[in-house]
């Protein structure tokens, strides 16, 4: 399995974490950038992120900003992506349980660095539940 990862000017700081996470597991991880503090768009690292996904170079997505809601804006414009915002683990598990999401948004500025590893690591252990979330799933795609 191949997660890509992107972060803004305050989300990056969550990709090392990520990483080691990801890797203690056997996961593999691709970093988009960006690797500093200094301002940038977010939506070019979401849009970098969607393409990854949306195209099979990576299995699924992990993206961080500052409240995670510009990334997940963006993120969800993209008709393959169904990106979830988590600020804890009882969210992070619903949005794979019920969503069946291939990204998963993290807040940097509002969540703990636990925190948002635990929602990590609980999004990827939960199963996508299917049955009537699957038929909400088909509806959203216009």
């Amino acid at each position: 399995m191949k997660i890509a990862f992107a972060g803004d000017h305050a989300g990056y700081l969550l990709a090392e974490p990520v990483r080691k996470l990801l890797e203690n597991r056997g996961i593999e991880f691709e970093n988009l950038g960006t690797f500093g503090p200094e301002s940038v768009d977010y939506p070019d690292f979401a849009h970098a992120l969607a393409a990854r996904v949306e195209s099979g170079q990576a299995d699924l997505g992990i993206a961080a900003c500052g409240t995670g809601n510009g990334m997940a804006i963006t993120l969800n414009k993209h008709r393959g992506i169904r990106a979830g915002l988590a600020w804890n683990r009882e969210i992070a598990g619903l949005v794979k349980a019920h969503n069946n999401a291939n990204v998963l948004v993290l807040s940097q500025r509002f969540t703990t660095e636990e925190e948002n590893l635990a929602c990590v690591q609980t999004w990827l252990d939960t199963e996508f539940e299917g049955g009537r979330h699957q038929r909400r799933i088909d509806k959203i795609s216009l």
